[in-house]
């Protein structure tokens, strides 16, 4: 538990940094990664890549938009769906990010053997399902 802590306490410090810098908080600055990650993502879909309640996920869009930072548009192919995506605005907050905590954690892991990389994501799954969030 000590090391979960411990990691736990580092991503907050360096949020919180890039926090102060961006003007983003935390929750926001994730939604701003993934969406960045996966343009034309639905609400629904970002939901279940965060493991939250869409009520939840559709709050912090609602806040991102109205900071100018997100876009909502309907899908080309079905208009009954909405797709994400980022402002320019959003974009360069999300290009501000790439040298944040994702680049440190890449970094560690390319200097580690692949099989230690592979058991560590076996042991973190598991522990994801048995505290009732399945990866």
């Amino acid at each position: 538990m000590r090391l979960l802590w411990a990691l736990d306490h580092g991503v907050r410090v360096e949020s919180r940094r890039l926090e102060a810098r961006l003007g983003v908080a935390y929750p926001h600055q994730l939604v701003i990664r993934i969406v960045g990650r996966f343009p034309s993502l639905s609400p629904g879909q970002l939901a279940r890549i965060l493991h939250l309640d869409p009520g939840s996920v559709s709050a912090t869009l609602r806040h991102l938009a109205r900071r100018g930072l997100l876009q909502r548009h309907r899908d080309p192919r079905d208009a009954r769906r909405v797709q994400l995506g980022l402002t320019a605005k959003g974009r360069a907050i999300d290009a501000a990010m790439t040298e944040g905590i994702e680049a440190v954690v890449a970094r560690t892991l390319r200097r580690l053997p692949e099989a230690r990389v592979d058991a560590a994501r076996e042991v973190l799954a598991a522990l994801g399902e048995a505290l009732g969030n399945p990866a």
